[in-house]
């Protein structure tokens, strides 16, 4: 008698449905329980300092991630967009980058000076949503829990206060484009990529729920909150207006002041500033970060069986010279770049001399190996 027993295709089908819609849920719940703590822990591995911009970053993500991750509230809650100002090299993009990783959701970096509003020469608005519905593979639904990363969003703020004859199609209106994007609408993008077609198919993907995180130097903002803070004060208050001012007390004023309008601000309920890297930091960045860039280039120089050793003191310079350029994280890369590249075109000529090992110095920091020598 069991051996006649079987099972009709419909009731496959039925089964299959419910295994998937039981899937859903976990995936909730996984995302309901996160902890700023351990976001936070985990990004401490990637980025050194910025204590504060990890909380905030680490407390809007779980805020996020509640919100569109309950399917019954009674209270809408709305989207809260992240704003990161800080110097060049002081990891911004790293944070964003690392959260993602630890989320396991589509992520992508756009430059905002190559956004121009739509009809205009260069990339609309909605091509973010394509770039990430890429980096999804075509999951519309990973791509709806995504995380979009806007750098340079500095360089779209309005020109002037005052109204101009030719349209800014770079800076204010690029601003006005994202708006409806950043808060949340229907993106209607080609599957492949690349630009629309009028009689093409197309993908309906709803913002809504994508986070967006905005970056960016913000150079002169710190005047505009020196003035506010101490005016044209003399005296004593003069001084006091001379000293370090952080961008952490920046008001939705000063970025308005900047250029940036109020509607695009209102879309950016938290931001935090990012500081300026320290020597110490620096160093850190070199050969204590996970994935630092000291082992990245030891790992390099391994594959040809060659040992690559730098000196404390041509670390320290190496950082002293990223520290003076004011170029952060990113001019340390150049610099062991720099200081390397001659002996990284000559690896192979090492292995056949049989050199097994390279050793660089500060002088070698200072008068690196030039290529042809």
């Amino acid at each position: 008698m069991g051996d006649s027993v079987g099972i009709c295709n419909e009731c496959v089908d039925l089964c299959i449905d419910l295994l998937k819609d039981d899937v859903k849920p976990q995936i909730i719940v996984k995302e309901a329980q996160l902890d700023p703590q351990e976001i936070k822990n985990y990004l401490d591995q990637y980025v050194i300092g910025q204590d504060r911009a990890k909380i905030l970053l680490s407390v809007a993500i779980v805020n996020h991630y509640k919100r569109i991750g309950s399917a019954k509230r009674d209270i809408e809650i709305d989207k809260a967009n992240i704003l990161m100002l800080g110097p060049t090299g002081s990891g911004k993009t790293l944070l964003a980058r690392s959260v993602a990783r630890y989320l396991d959701v589509p992520f992508v970096i756009a430059d905002a000076t190559s956004l121009t509003e739509s009809g205009y020469v260069g990339d609309d608005v909605e091509s973010l949503i394509s770039k990430l519905l890429a980096a999804a593979d075509g999951d519309v639904e990973r791509v709806q829990r995504g995380i979009v990363f806007i750098d340079e969003i500095d360089k779209i703020a309005r020109k002037s206060e005052s109204a101009s004859i030719t349209r800014d199609v770079s800076g204010e209106g690029v601003q006005q484009a994202l708006l409806k994007m950043v808060e949340g609408t229907v993106c209607r993008v080609p599957p492949s990529g690349g630009r629309k077609h009028p009689n093409g198919e197309m993908i309906e993907i709803n913002t809504q729920d994508i986070l967006f995180i905005a970056g960016g130097a913000f150079v002169g903002l710190d005047s505009i909150v020196k003035n506010r803070v101490y005016g044209t004060a003399m005296g004593f208050a003069a001084d006091l207006a001379h000293g370090k001012e952080h961008l952490d007390q920046v008001v939705p004023d000063d970025l308005m002041k900047f250029g940036m309008i109020p509607e695009f601000v209102g879309r950016f309920p938290s931001w935090v500033n990012l500081d300026e890297l320290s020597l110490e930091q620096l160093l850190e960045i070199l050969t204590g970060v996970k994935n630092n860039l000291v082992d990245q280039y030891k790992w390099l120089f391994q594959q040809d069986s060659i040992e690559l050793e730098i000196t404390a003191a041509a670390l320290e310079l190496i950082a002293q010279r990223s520290q003076i350029n004011k170029t952060g994280a990113r001019g340390l890369h150049s610099e062991l770049e720099r200081v390397l590249l001659p002996h990284m075109f000559a690896l192979r000529d090492y292995h056949k001399q049989t050199i097994n090992r390279v050793v660089i110095d500060a002088d070698q920091v200072n008068n690196p190996t030039r290529l042809g020598d």
